[in-house]
């Protein structure tokens, strides 16, 4: 079995379970740092007066001297790396976005530990220089993190607002620096009233200096074999408009680039937490060595992609999926044969034909990724109930409903091409029973999650939660639980979790894309291109598997597992 050593953006499950799943249905062991040393937590600590809260503080980020020494001593026993620049780097990505006195020394010398870390990528390729290497970077977002040493709602909103509002355009990198707090027309913005606007702009000059220190001194040099950039949190115009220009401008004038990107160095688009997952199926593809660069074509049901921007993105859904499919390692083709179709659902009314769609190709044998577009942040029902009424979603290779489009871009596309070059390239009867049931638990997973948590449970959680606030100054207690609730009303909603998990666990298995008998997922494709399939045979959920990972509503560890024959 192939080992990857994976260093997550933050223990998040999108950016770690998920992954390690994922790899696990490919055929990879994927190699991690200790928990403790990837974790990461809002603030663990409140200060109040009675019921009104002052202040919040004492975060957790990642250890980034132990994931150094981590990334060193394993560097000989793997097959792969797959490595996270802000976790190493920072401690993680709300690390990355941390509030700063200082933006750092001048480039390329503008923060020696910070290039030190970075540099344990160099002495990677330097050992093993036929290893591949890849590392996600993300550009900063617009916003500051909620309750992150004091940071608050109102903080952020006012924050990313100010972050939206167009700057004088700059090229070169120091103007760049220099230029946050212009205005188009020379004069600058005015003083925020719940963020230190200084301290914003200086976290950004140390992040945008570590973006092309990556792209500058590792990629160039060929210490780094694909770099992945995500721009998290982005808008059409405003902050980080510049740092996306310069930053595609290199990669054009340096490393062989056309319109800002290298589908064999270097991708930027807009996701973050779905990095992850398109680097494992890149990764699962180089290491299962097809040969080739698998066709995907897209087929819309609602609006074209090409005419919807997501309101946290600056480029086209269709455009995300387009340079997606690069990052993965796939071709984008626009007509003709195709290995694997995706089955972008961008309107409600279409749910019905989208799944009679994706029945059909798998009647055809055409391996498919389906993609809810529809629903905001979590799956939407009309599409949720349109595809689990159809035993075919079950032979699905990739699926997400969750979060922003590039999230479920990358998560649908990572997880198919992974599951892809595994299917088209093992034959051992064993090791294709185990990375099945692998599959199966995380396609499972993601309807559980993205639907039946995201849109049914976490209304529940968020109602209690707001309605048993210790504070009248915070509207939305749910964002941080452990704080803003007592321990007894923690309590009741870890319970209320766990109630609702078992009955939705039971709820999905019995719908037809999962049924137990009468649902099939694909085992194998043989040379022929044909499908060895196995049916599903039951799914599980341990009572106290699902949990607050980070204390908020937004964010639970699920696990279920899923058995074929």
């Amino acid at each position: 079995m192939k080992k990857v050593l994976y260093v997550p953006l933050d223990d998040r499950p999108c950016n770690l379970d998920d992954v390690v799943v994922q790899a696990r249905a490919a055929g990879i062991q994927v190699i991690t740092p200790d928990a403790e040393d990837v974790k990461n937590r809002l603030d663990t600590e409140a200060d109040a007066e009675g019921n009104t809260l002052l202040d919040t503080h004492s975060p957790v980020f990642g250890d980034t001297d132990r994931i150094r020494r981590f990334i060193q001593k394993h560097i000989l026993a793997v097959d792969g790396f797959i490595i996270s620049s802000d976790m190493l780097a920072y401690g993680g990505l709300i690390g990355s976005r941390r509030f700063r006195t200082s933006g750092g020394g001048t480039y390329p010398d503008y923060d020696p530990e910070t290039t030190g870390l970075l540099d344990v990528i160099r002495e990677i390729k330097q050992t093993c220089p036929h290893k591949p290497v890849y590392v996600l970077d993300t550009i900063m977002r617009l916003a500051t993190t909620v309750f992150v040493e004091g940071l608050t709602q109102s903080a952020y909103d006012e924050a990313r607002a100010f972050a939206q509002q167009p700057r004088a355009a700059a090229s070169e990198f120091e103007a760049i620096l220099d230029g946050y707090d212009i205005k188009p027309d020379g004069t600058h913005f005015g003083t925020p009233v719940h963020f230190d606007k200084e301290q914003y702009y200086n976290a950004r000059r140390h992040k945008f200096k570590s973006n092309y220190y990556i792209l500058d001194q590792l990629v160039r040099s060929g210490a780094i074999d694909f770099l992945a950039i995500g721009v998290d949190d982005s808008y059409t115009q405003g902050v980080q408009s510049n740092e996306i220009d310069f930053l595609e401008a290199y990669v054009d004038q340096h490393l062989n680039g056309h319109d800002g990107q290298n589908p064999d160095r270097v991708i930027l688009l807009p996701d973050a937490d779905g990095l992850g997952h398109s680097l494992m199926g890149r990764m699962a593809l180089h290491l299962h060595r097809c040969g080739f660069k698998p066709r995907y074509s897209v087929r819309y049901f609602g609006p074209d992609g090409s005419t919807i921007v997501n309101p946290y993105e600056y480029m086209s859904v269709h455009d995300n999926i387009r340079y997606h499919v690069d990052m993965i390692g796939g071709r984008f083709v626009d007509s003709g044969p195709c290995d694997i179709e995706i089955v972008a659902i961008t309107g409600a009314d279409k749910a019905i034909e989208a799944a009679s769609h994706i029945a059909g190709n798998a009647d055809q044998q055409l391996p498919t990724i389906a993609i809810d577009f529809v629903g905001g942040g979590a799956a939407n029902e009309t599409v949720t109930q349109a595809l689990l009424d159809d035993a075919a979603i079950g032979m699905l290779l990739g699926y997400s409903g969750w979060n922003t489009a590039g999230n479920k871009i990358g998560l649908a596309l990572g997880m198919a091409q992974s599951r892809y070059a595994y299917l088209i390239t093992e034959r051992r009867p064993h090791a294709l029973g185990d990375a099945a049931n692998a599959h199966g638990s995380l396609l499972f997973k993601r309807f559980l999650k993205d639907y039946y948590y995201k849109k049914l449970t976490i209304a529940e959680v968020r109602t209690y939660s707001r309605a048993h606030s210790l504070y009248e100054n915070v509207p939305y207690a749910d964002q941080n639980m452990l704080l803003f609730n007592s321990p007894e009303d923690y309590e009741v909603l870890v319970k209320l979790l766990r109630d609702r998990m078992q009955e939705n666990t039971k709820a999905l298995a019995e719908r037809k894309a999962f049924q137990a008998c009468a649902s099939r997922a694909i085992r194998q494709i043989k040379r022929s291109g044909s499908w060895i399939c196995s049916a599903y045979a039951g799914a599980s959920l341990a009572y106290d598997n699902p949990a607050f990972i980070w204390g908020r509503a937004f964010e639970i560890t699920l696990g279920p597992s899923v058995t074929l024959e």
